[in-house]
């Protein structure tokens, strides 16, 4: 008896887990389907179900920034695919969200019948794209590449951390956000300071930006 898939839907909008969910039992009828709406529930979920047959990721995650949510991903199951199903669909962002380790970028705008066909592909083993993004984007940046492993080697809390730091918080605000000491913070400032090979603060703010997306651009 063949054992039933099992996909982790990670997004924060009910509606559109209801219609990616939708698209899933197109896939498999009687697919395990396990729901996330934040990053860190997602993390949670991921650790219960280490045996999951795909994550599908909305980029725009509370308690995400910006491609963090799929870099840590990537390192906490590297051996389960994530899936990028995004509304900012600019093709500076599918590139790097496949530098990042993606294994299919899925624009929000899709049919239920193109998500299914996508996470088809990816479930044998393909990188899906969409048909008119797949030639520009072919080769990975290597310095994408080196400073998504250099991300991928933070902790969870050091992400959380580094997070703080972009958004302008001292150690004390930090300390007070995460209820640990100061000198805790000062411990992980430190750490991810010499993970991303830098020397200040400002310094780790900068690299971090290069994790931004873009909000989608609103057409007319």
């Amino acid at each position: 008896m063949a054992v039933a898939q099992k996909f982790i839907v990670a997004d924060d909008h009910p509606l559109f887990r209801a219609a990616l969910t939708q698209a899933l039992r197109q896939v498999g009828a009687q697919a395990e389907i396990v729901e996330a709406d934040t990053m860190e529930a997602t993390n949670e979920v991921v650790t219960r179900h280490p045996d999951a047959d795909l994550i599908l990721l909305d980029l725009h995650m509370p308690g995400a920034h910006g491609f963090s949510g799929l870099i840590q991903l990537r390192s906490q199951a590297p051996e389960v695919p994530v899936a990028v199903v995004s509304g900012s669909d600019e093709p500076h962002v599918v590139r790097r969200a496949i530098d990042y380790g993606a294994s299919g970028f899925i624009p929000k705008s899709s049919s239920l019948q193109l998500i299914a066909e996508a996470v088809g592909e990816i479930l044998n083993g393909e990188v899906w794209l969409p048909a008119d993004m797949a030639d520009s984007l072919a080769g990975a940046d290597e310095e994408d590449t080196r400073f998504a492993e250099a991300i991928a080697s933070l902790t969870p809390q050091q992400f959380r951390v580094l997070n703080m730091l972009t958004e302008g918080l001292l150690n004390k605000q930090i300390a007070y956000e995460l209820s640990v000491s100061e000198a805790t913070i000062k411990a992980h400032v430190t750490a991810i300071l010499r993970k991303l090979g830098v020397h200040s603060r400002t310094q780790a703010v900068i690299i971090a930006q290069k994790l931004e997306v873009e909000p989608p651009k609103v057409r007319s």
